[in-house]
Formats: structure tokens, sequence, C-alpha cells
């Protein structure tokens, strides 16, 4: 009601009404432009006497142009990764945060928590805030050693250190083990390590590997092993999006200062202390993988993932991949060889591959399934009050992102690009989107670094939105007419024209293409989004895309405007900021990339 009533206020400023302008309380299903309150009329022309503001006024201290002075921003991580002072570290990663927000390239939506639903029949299931499903201690009490479950479609990649989704990281804890893991309680506690010790100085880590480690095809797995798959993963040559997080061990990207000193010692040297170090030991990135495997794929330095796209492949993890119907199913067994093998109740899980939330609800709802992890936009409300329904914490932000290359801002200063960009910001309403589409407590943002996140030195880096963040999340709501004002001239900053109606003129059309993956909810919000941006005559068109397909568009910058979502790889704002760095494979946004 509340979004009506203010499309209300600026339907009564127009001459010709438009039906679209209220939001209907049903999203609709069409994915076509909104049509903007102007079309049926021809807007007065702003006079030339209307003084412009200046957009280099208007950007925050923190600005730098996010193309060629991004190096800046690269420099500042680099120190922050050095810095020893840890209460220091936290200011610097409050200015780079700063620089992050103030080109307005990330649009903050809401800050992520998860839901699922699992039959009453299966316990042991646990996942942590950073979006990672454990199925190793699933217990069936109706007597079937299988789970049947759904996490998302077609997985991009298998080899866990080129993987950078969380349907990746849910499938590569499945099959795959590192030094250290997560327990239910979501603490990182040894896996295939025992122990390790550090030196002094907090730079130099010796850790203990398990006696008599195997791989799934029974052959042993000894330190080398980790000492290949670590310089493999941190590589120039294997371009893995995640490379970056091994920049903390001396020698990084091609000589990479990790060696096995014997089978069961694995030895590595850091430039500064990390305090998160046991965080990466249990991502994915860090899993070992078997040389003899990879190499054998004719094309494994060209493709590096390429050994592992087809059911049959060695791993080390509590299950094996042993049947793959691309698009369809793939089929998870239990892995004789795993270290804790025993410990393990499942023989199967067989995976349903598919973004479709309606397909997967029906199966579900048919007993064809056992877990899924997403539901339609349209059933959640009746879902809340079910035991089988779960909403869980997550660490995260769910936001939208432009590239900072897109043709949108040719012609346009640095400054004018940001003002652009900071416009749109402000028209979203975030409380709508969070109360009418995500349903399950999500809570408006205003920062990309989520709330509740440590900050490294002992206490939490953001923990409220009302007095912490970077502009009013809920301004939209409370001061409409002002929000939009302030909208207003920012694009007249940007060097935006609008008519005696505050609309747009036709002079200075906006029209933007918004991508997103196939999902209801994802919808749902960009067709949210989509009429927000109208009541300045902004006109969206929305693109949806297949999940594997949208993740390399995405990556390789071939978009203007997008959906994005990062969960935290670890409860440190490092992990938010770095991966913003120019040569980093997650910086879609393009950053730093000139050429």
């Amino acid at each position: 009601m509340k979004k009506i009533l203010a499309l209300l206020l600026v339907a009564v400023m127009i001459v010709s009404f438009c039906a679209a302008c209220a939001k209907n309380t049903t999203p609709s299903t069409t994915t076509e432009t909104t049509e903007s309150n102007n079309t049926e009329t021809t807007p007065a022309e702003s006079t030339d006497t209307e003084e412009v503001p200046d957009a280099a006024e208007l950007v925050s201290d923190a600005f730098i142009d996010p193309l060629a002075d991004w190096s800046q921003y690269d420099e500042l991580i680099a120190e922050i990764k050095a810095e020893t002072d840890f209460a220091h570290r936290t200011e610097l990663m409050h200015d780079a945060e700063d620089i992050l927000m103030s080109n307005w390239c990330i649009l903050p939506f809401y800050y992520y928590n998860d839901i699922y639903m699992m039959k009453d029949y299966v316990t042991g299931m646990y996942a942590n805030v950073f979006g990672t499903k454990f199925f190793h201690e699933v217990k069936m009490t109706n007597g079937s050693d299988t789970l049947r479950a759904n996490i998302a479609s077609e997985p991009a990649y298998l080899d866990p250190a080129l993987s950078s989704s969380v349907d990746g990281a849910c499938l590569a804890a499945a099959s795959f083990s590192g030094l250290y893991t997560y327990n239910a309680e979501g603490h990182p506690v040894p896996a295939c390590a025992t122990g390790y010790t550090v030196s002094d100085d907090g730079l130099t880590y010796t850790v203990t590997l398990r006696d008599g480690l195997k791989w799934s095809d029974g052959s042993d797995l000894t330190a080398a092993d980790f000492e290949y798959s670590w310089k493999r993963a941190a590589s120039t040559l294997t371009a893995a999006d995640y490379g970056y997080m091994f920049a903390g061990i001396e020698g990084y990207p091609d000589e990479l200062n990790v060696k096995a000193v014997d089978d069961t010692t694995f030895e590595f040297v850091l430039t500064a202390p990390c305090a998160y170090m046991e965080d990466l030991m249990a991502f994915p990135t860090f899993f070992p993988v078997k040389q003899s495997a990879v190499e054998a794929f004719a094309d494994w330095q060209t493709s590096p993932g390429g050994w592992c796209q087809n059911a049959g492949f060695v791993s080390n993890g509590p299950f094996v991949c042993t049947a793959w119907d691309h698009d369809v199913s793939m089929t998870y067994e239990k892995n004789p060889y795993w270290y804790d093998a025993d410990s393990v109740e499942l023989e199967k899980i067989e995976f349903m591959l598919s973004a479709d939330d309606t397909a997967i609800y029906a199966a579900y709802n048919a007993g064809n399934v056992d877990f899924i992890d997403t539901v339609p936009n349209d059933e959640i409300q009746t879902l809340l009050e079910s035991p089988e329904f779960y909403i869980v914490d997550n660490l995260g932000t769910y936001y939208a992102a432009f590239n900072c290359k897109s043709p949108l801002f040719d012609g346009k200063t640095p400054e004018q690009a940001a003002c652009m960009r900071e416009a749109f910001s402000l028209l979203i309403d975030r409380d709508y989107i969070v109360e009418n589409v995500g349903q399950s407590g999500q809570v408006p943002a205003n920062s990309f670094i989520p709330l509740g996140m440590a900050d490294g030195n002992g206490g939490v880096f953001k923990s409220s939105v009302e007095d912490e963040g970077y502009f009013d999340v809920y301004g939209i709501n409370n001061d409409y007419e002002g929000t939009v004002e302030k909208a207003r001239t920012l694009l007249k900053a940007a060097g935006y024209k609008f008519g005696d109606d505050g609309m747009l003129s036709d002079e200075t059309p906006i029209t933007v293409e918004y991508l997103t993956n196939n999902g209801s909810t994802h919808i749902a919000i960009a067709e949210a989004m989509q009429q927000d941006l109208a009541a300045l005559g902004i006109e969206m068109t929305i693109q949806s895309q297949d999940w594997n397909v949208f993740l390399e568009e995405r990556k390789n910058g071939n978009y203007d405007f997008c959906r994005e979502g990062w969960l935290a790889d670890f409860n440190d704002p490092i992990n938010m900021l770095e991966m913003w760095i120019t040569d980093s494979g997650n910086n879609d946004c393009q950053y730093g990339r000139v050429g």
C-alpha cells in the first residue's frame, strides 16, 4: 500500500496517467519494459538557463575513477593484507568500502538469509553462514539410504579450484575434502589435517596430515598433492576466479612458497599474519586435486576444468560422482576411501538439476525429492508456518551491479557516471522488495559488507542500517518526493534533461537492459525495480538467462546492469573487498580494466 500511494502522488503530477505506475500486489510475469508515465505526451523541455549541478561536487570525497585510477584501490587492498596492526587494518577496510561504494556500481538491496525445505525424515544436514550445505552427516529415518535433493541447475565447474558459485561449493564439500572443514556449529575443524603449528612471527605454517589418506581410486593422497593443488589454483595459467585468495602466501602467483616436507607434513609461508587462515584451508579453492587425473585430460592446460566435466572423476571427499546426465541429474555415491567413511550412513545422493522453482517445488510436494533450497516466490507466505520450511542465517548481500565500462556511460565524466548510478540506487524501494518479494525476514541493505560481519579486531564491522551505511535505506518510503528530487538532481548533474512534469525528456532518455538468471524471485525483484525507475521515466528491460550462461556473461562484462549476490567465503571484510581488485576473477564490475 505504501508503494501504491507513493506512485499515485507522482501520477497526480502527470498530464496523462498510466496504470502501470502503481505496483501490483502480484508481480507480472512479463519481462517487457514498464510503460513510463509520459508516453502519451511530449513533455516541455527544461530551459537552457536552468543551473546544472556539478557532478564533481556531488560525489563522495572517497571517489576515484573506477577505471583509470583503480590501481589506488588495488594498492589499498595490498596494504590491508600486509597490515599487522588489526585496529588500523579495520580502519583501512572502512576506507576501502568507502571507495567501493562511492562510484555506485554496486547497488545493495538486502542482506541475505537462506531458505530451504527438508522432509521430516531427513536429519543431520547442516549449512554454514557462507551458504555451503553439508550432507555427509545426513540420516534418513524413513529407511532409505538415498537422499534426493535439488540445490541448483547444471553446475558450471566441479573442479574446486575453478568453482565460484554457492552450488559449486556445496558439490565440492560433498566430493572433496580440504585440510579443514566446517562443523555443524559453523566452526572450522580439521579434515585431512590433524592440526598445525605457526612460527613465532605468524608467517610459517606447518600442517600435519592424517595418516593413510586416499583418493577415491584407492591411491595415496599426500602432502605433495596439496603442494601441487595450491600452486595450480594460484597460477596465472589456471586463471581461477579465486586465485587471488592465495595472494597472502609468499611467491604468489607463480612461485608460491608451499611445499611438502614429507608425505604427511605440508608447509607454507605467508607475507603477513592471517587471522582467518583456518577458513581459507576450509575453502574449496584450497582443496586438493590429483595431478595425474587433471593432466590426463588432453587440453588440461587450456581447459583446466575439463578433467571433471563428466562423472567418474577422482576426488577425496565423502562422496564420489558416479553418474551425470547433463542438465538433468547427478548421482553421488559413498566414497569408501574417505578418511571418515565409517560415519557416513548415506549410500547415495541423487541431485535433480533444475533452476525452475515451480518444477522443483512440485517434485518436492510429489515426494520425488527430499531436500530443496528454493521455492516459488508466491508460495513463501503460505510456507512460513510449515515445519519443513527453514530460514537460516547467511553472511552476504544481494545487489545489482553496473559494468563501469558500459556504453551507458559513454560521454560522461567518471563523476557524472557515478551520479547517474546513484540516482538509480535512490529510486529503488528496498523495503518493498524484502517485504513483498523476499518475505522471509531479509534486512534492506545500504552497504556492500553485510551486517554482523566481524571486523577482524574482535568487533563487528557494521551493526545497524539506521546508523551506518551509505544512504538512508528507507528514504524512498519516508520522504518519497524528496528522494525522487535528489535522484533527479543527480541525473541533471549527469547531463540529463527533464520536462516540466519532472520526467526525463525525450532529448535525453535512459534505456537500460537488466541481466538476471532465471528464478521467480530474481524476476520479481527486477520487475519491482523496473517500476521504481519508471518514476523518472527510466526504461528498463529484463533479460533472463540460464545459470551457466548468465555466470559467463556477467564474468566477462557482457552486460550493462545485472543481478548479483555475494555470500562471504569467510568472516572477514577483506573477503568482500579483495574480490574487486583489477585482476580478480570475481570483478564483475570490471573495475580498473581500461583495455
